[in-house]
């Protein structure tokens, strides 16, 4: 079941979604997907655009990349809360530089509900 926050995100995205189709319909050479990164992009990044730049997981590059950082959040092992907190950090700058809307306050929020839980 998804929270109110949650829905008012896909609501938001939705209009984002709508609004750059109608610019393609008038004409607007706006790409439909932007490509991922092959695993050579990946290795030549630096390790500050990565959430968590020890491991290099989850890049930050655009806002796929960012909507999947946040998605796959509490998949990641191996890291302690602080380095959560600085991903956390990161992730969300790289929102705000993306124009991506993050309905969680904390990555805390996260790990509630649902199958994900803090290991």
């Amino acid at each position: 079941m998804a929270t109110t926050r949650q829905k008012q995100a896909a609501r938001r995205n939705l209009v984002k979604a709508r609004t750059a189709q109608s610019a393609r319909a008038h004409g607007a050479k706006i790409p439909r997907r932007v490509p991922g990164l092959s695993t050579a992009e990946a290795n030549r990044l630096p390790d500050s655009q990565f959430a968590f730049p020890k491991e290099r997981k989850e890049p930050l590059t655009d806002a796929k990349h960012v909507r999947n950082a946040i998605a796959r959040f509490d998949q990641v092992e191996g890291v302690t809360d602080a380095e959560r907190e600085q991903a956390w950090k990161r992730i969300k700058r790289a929102a705000k530089k993306f124009d991506v809307d993050v309905s969680a306050g904390s990555w805390r929020e996260l790990f509630k509900g649902g199958k994900a839980k803090k290991r």
